[in-house]
């Protein structure tokens, strides 16, 4: 869905309905953490980032073998 067109949908809802949406998802965030044990969201968090950081080492070996390709 291109941005624009997310826009047009996010200026078609009432600003009454996006704070409710979003008091909703704080909500549901803070009953979820007492559901969850206790350190499961700084472990969460600690494996995003090293799922992000091997994402990044792929790109970045991507981009060394482009330039060694073209050099």
């Amino acid at each position: 869905m291109s941005e624009e067109k997310r826009k047009s949908m996010r200026d078609q809802i009432p600003p009454e309905a996006l704070e409710h949406m979003k008091a909703a998802r704080d909500e549901m965030r803070k009953s979820m953490e007492t559901i969850l044990p206790p350190g499961f969201l700084e472990h969460r968090r600690a494996a995003r980032k090293e799922a992000l950081l091997a994402f990044r080492s792929l790109i970045d070996a991507a981009i060394k073998k482009t330039e060694e390709k073209s050099a």
